[in-house]
Parts: C-alpha cells; structure tokens; sequence
C-alpha cells in the first residue's frame, strides 16, 4: 500500500488543561479517556476530515458500533450506538465513553469482531512480527515511556504534607503533594506496623488520609453522585413510574461489570445505587453505564459514600479473590 505518514504539531501545553487543574485540585482524573474525548476523536478527527478530505477514519480500538466495522451498516439519519467488543478481556469501551457522536459516526474499528489472539496470527502470517511479538501497552498514551510521576512533576509544583492515620489521627509519615498520590493507593512507607492505603485527600490541611489494609472498610461504598452524563447515542428511557433506570456499571477498565440502579435528578446528576459495594471510587474519575453490549454513556464523579467504615459495616472480600461468578457472593452484604 502506498501510505502517505503525517504527523500532527504535539501538545505540550498541557498545564492550560482540564487535566493538569483537576490533578492540582487534588482529583484524579480518566487520562485515557480525556485523550480519546479531545484529542484523537476530536482534534485528530477534524485534522483528517478537514485538512486530509478523509471520509472517516480508523483506529485500533476494541471496540464495534452499530454502523458496522467498515461503516457497512452506515445510516446517515441514526446516531450511532458503541458496544463492546468481541473479545471481552481487550474490551475498550470504558475509554471511549466520551467519544462524541458525530466523531464516532465516522469512525471505523476494524478489530472489534477479533480476539486479540487472532489479531497476532493474522500479523504473523503477514511477515510483521514486530507487531505480533509486541508486548501489551497499558501506559497513558501521550506520556509515551516516561513514568507518569515525574511526567506530571513537569507541571504541578510538589506541596508536601502529612499522611494521617484515619483511626487515630497519627502522623505515619509524609508525602509531596496531592498530585502524587490516588485513593486505593498504597503508600509504601517501610517501618509501619502494617500497609497504608489513602483513603482520602483534605484540601483544607493538605493531608492525606490513609488506613491500614487494602481491604479496609473505609475504602468501599455503594453510592455515587455523578455530574451532568454524556450518552453516546441518546438518553436512555427511566422507568416513567419509578424514575429509575436499572443497568450495569463499570468504574475501572478491567473491573467486571456491576449491576446498579439510575435515579436522574432535577440538576442532571445521576444519584447511583451499587448492588454490591465497590473499592476505591474516587472523585474526578468517570464511572460507564452499559445495557447488555452497549456502552450507554458515562459520567465524571462528584460524590461517592458513605463509606462502610462510616456506616460501621463490614466488607465481605472473597469475591474480589475471584472472577465474575464469585463477584456475585458480596450481595448478602449490601443495605
């Protein structure tokens, strides 16, 4: 084929963005989701079609939409519907949540009805082997090789503070900002009694609260209030008795899917009911909502609790030991 390689002015300026203000406010933002949203469906996007004259364009997500891998089922007058892929484990629905329509509508994902297996073997037999052997990437894309730590010291200055024991209100040790650190995380300081985990940022101290054990009762909830949602191809019906909408929710990528219940309210939040409590749900992070194979929309954070360390329960964790099936078995410890 003769391909013609264009390469696109980077993006540096990247302390003007949504990005880097949503790290110095101490949240901890979708990075892949973001690029997706603004930069290769949106800037990328509109580079090809405008400057290029593409018709559509084509990118190596695993994911289908309703319009076919090739836009074989194209419909100019229908919106588009995004579903996961064929291969369940390389599924990329969760990172394009954000994707807007009209990018979608002429987009092409050629691998969506592949398992990533035959992917190789389809490489292979072509004489690319550097594409078979190549190994998974799991970075974030415009970060390239260099470790996300001192990729975002770049742009936000270090403000030290203390982590503080949620129990007792003991100094255990100090970190170098907000920025550095994530709810769930493990904090590695050598010397303590057992494993810290923040569980918390309080802007108003600059300290972060951790507690002992990953599986601590304080890092699980089952509710979520989210900010105003984006669906990918129209508002979902809600029950007109009940008001509610009964779907599933993933909050990380490779997380099994957890059923859930949608109540809208008069601001355009989302109020979410958890069936089973998950860990670590953090603010500024975007949660997906899906009916069957189909990625419905997503939402950006804005509250998440009471914890069951604040409702004075106690997490059953056998299924976060297992797959899906034992998944189900945290039921029983739900209100």
């Amino acid at each position: 084929m003769r391909l013609v390689f264009v390469r696109l002015r980077r993006i540096t300026k990247m302390h003007n963005g949504y990005l880097i203000e949503q790290y110095e406010n101490g949240y901890t933002p979708n990075p892949d989701i973001l690029c997706n949203k603004y930069i290769k469906f949106d800037h990328f996007f509109n580079f090809a079609c405008n400057k290029l004259q593409a018709d559509a364009i084509a990118t190596g997500h695993y994911v289908r939409t309703s319009f076919g891998s090739y836009l074989e089922h194209f419909k100019p007058d229908t919106n588009v519907s995004l579903f996961q892929a064929r291969d369940a484990e390389k599924d990329q629905t969760f990172f394009l949540c954000q994707v807007p329509q009209q990018a979608l509508r002429y987009s092409m994902f050629p691998l969506g009805e592949y398992l990533k297996k035959d992917v190789k073997q389809i490489a292979w037999k072509a004489g690319l082997d550097k594409v078979a052997l190549k190994r998974e990437s799991r970075g974030i894309c415009f970060v390239g090789k260099r470790n996300f730590q001192n990729f975002i010291s770049k742009y936000i200055s270090d403000k030290p503070g203390d982590f503080v024991d949620l129990d007792d209100g003991r100094v255990v040790g100090k970190h170098m900002g907000f920025h550095h650190w994530t709810i769930g995380q493990n904090i590695k300081i050598s010397g303590l009694p057992a494993a810290y985990y923040v569980y918390k940022k309080d802007i108003n101290t600059n300290n972060i609260i951790v507690v002992k054990g990953t599986h601590n009762s304080a890092l699980y909830s089952e509710l979520i209030i989210t900010k105003t949602p984006y669906w990918i191809s129209s508002e979902p019906e809600f029950n007109s008795f009940s008001g509610l909408l009964n779907c599933d929710l993933r909050f990380q990528h490779r997380d099994p899917l957890v059923s859930c219940t949608v109540h809208k309210n008069l601001k355009n939040q989302l109020i979410i009911q958890l069936s089973q409590p998950l860990r670590a749900i953090t603010e500024g992070q975007f949660v997906t909502l899906y009916n069957g194979e189909e990625c419905l929309g997503s939402a950006v954070i804005s509250y998440c609790g009471p914890s069951y360390y604040s409702l004075n329960q106690e997490v059953k964790m056998d299924h976060y030991r297992g797959n899906n099936e034992t998944q189900k078995q945290i039921a029983d410890a739900s209100i």
